[in-house]
């Protein structure tokens, strides 16, 4: 199987305008695989309500006991992820998540169901600090907002996906089977990537015109920067400020959208996947195109700066719309304006996420984006239980959708203030003064 998953890769490497893009397709299935995983609650929640008897509140608790599994685990795997590099701590988190994601098929209790969500929770916190220390190694500055746009939209292909797969999984063979059978799809990436990823400098299959390209940027010196320091730096905060309003949106949408959909409009297991796939698709082209017109910004000329918040600041305009949605009485309208947002969401995300490889050395990165992870996953928690305290109280979504639509313009003047000129903090000296 390491074979075959080997020459799959190197077929696509050949075909690829450089091996950077193999790597970035990896990356791109992972994330995939990790909103497969995290998504199927919400597609299951119908059926799961029923088999396992919880309420609203319960179902808000899973969520939020996940979401505390993330917060803890981001602050932990960003810093082991530093330590010992992408290839290794991608491997160990992608482990502990397919584990924790095959148990869901074998509990028969709320409480071991949200244990297993919380192992989840833990082992896929280890993505995006991969993910991103990944990147900043493998492409340069003005590529990576355009790379991480692309690996992100594996999000929205795992929520496409989901909603495809899952219910006729469950409808054929029961929803423990579900769990079981995506998960074993894992272990071939598992094994692609153990075989395939390794540094550009010690990659047999990248030229050294290639290695040229992706250590263009200038050249500073990579140190391990003390850990609690990072905490002291405003420039750390700009990331993790915005991204604490604007992760709990995103979880919001993944896991609530097909309980607005159905309470809403009435949709079914059997009938809520044409509308989630619409607003899926949309976006990924969101996620691809927010992280393109920055990175094309950057080489008319603009200054990383000012493309990265000019973009964040038409990303959240094109979110506004969403404060209407609950007052909207065709199905379809709705579904383009929430896919319009998510849009938003993730062309606004693949900016923010450039911000730690733009600001900090590479010693850094998986820590930054690991307090960044932390801070997003509180905010999760919180939405989780406002969402559930908001249903069970009005049993409408309106005053949901109206956070949803100003969060952005909230992140985006928090970033601006904290960090006015995205200024790198290239020395330790930076970081203690």
């Amino acid at each position: 199987m390491t074979s075959d998953a080997t020459a799959i890769v190197e077929g696509a490497a050949k075909r690829a305008r450089g091996y950077r893009w193999v790597i970035c397709g990896l990356l791109f299935a992972a994330t995939a695989i990790n909103y497969i995983d995290r998504q199927m609650i919400g597609v299951l929640k119908p059926v799961l309500q029923v088999d396992l008897g919880w309420s609203e509140a319960q179902y808000a608790d899973i969520v939020f006991w996940f979401q505390a599994a993330y917060a803890i685990g981001f602050i932990g795997m960003g810093r082991f992820i530093d330590v010992i590099g992408a290839r290794l701590g991608y491997a160990v988190a992608f482990t502990i998540w397919t584990l924790a994601h095959v148990g869901h098929g074998l509990v028969h209790s709320v409480t071991q169901f949200t244990l297993m969500r919380f192992a989840l929770g833990v082992g896929e916190s280890g993505n995006f600090p991969a993910g991103l220390k990944a990147v900043a190694d493998w492409f340069p500055q003005r590529e990576r907002a355009f790379a991480i746009g692309l690996f992100n939209a594996g999000a929205n292909v795992g929520a496409i996906l989901t909603p495809l797969l899952v219910p006729a999984l469950t409808l054929a063979y029961g929803w423990r089977f579900a769990f079981i059978a995506t998960g074993a799809f894992s272990v071939v990436w598992l094994i692609a990537w153990l075989a395939i990823y390794r540094t550009p400098e010690k990659h047999p299959r990248v030229s050294p015109e290639e290695l040229a390209l992706i250590r263009s940027d200038p050249v500073v010196k990579v140190q391990q920067l003390p850990w609690r320091r990072l905490f002291l730096v405003r420039e750390t905060w700009a990331y993790a400020v915005p991204k604490f309003l604007t992760d709990p949106i995103w979880w919001m949408f993944l896991f609530w959208l097909p309980d607005f959909l159905g309470r809403r409009y009435g949709l079914d297991l059997k009938t809520f996947g044409p509308p989630l796939v619409v607003i899926y698709i949309l976006s990924d082209f969101g996620s691809v195109i927010g992280g393109w017109t920055s990175s094309r910004l950057i080489r008319a000329g603009l200054t990383p700066n000012r493309a990265r918040k000019f973009t964040m600041l038409g990303c959240a305009f094109i979110v506004l719309p969403i404060v209407s949605v609950q007052y909207i009485d065709s199905l379809w309208l709705a579904v383009l304006l929430i896919g319009l947002a998510t849009a938003g969401h993730q062309a606004f995300s693949a900016n923010l996420l450039t911000l730690p490889s733009d600001i900090f050395q590479r010693g850094a990165i998986g820590s930054v984006v690991g307090i960044g992870g932390t801070a997003g996953a509180i905010g999760g928690m919180l939405i989780a239980k406002f969402v559930g305290h908001v249903l069970e109280a009005t049993g409408s979504y309106a005053l949901i959708f109206g956070v949803a639509g100003g969060a952005y313009f909230v992140a985006l003047g928090a970033l601006h203030l904290l960090s006015p000129r995205l200024a790198p903090v290239r020395q330790q000296e930076d970081i203690a003064s």
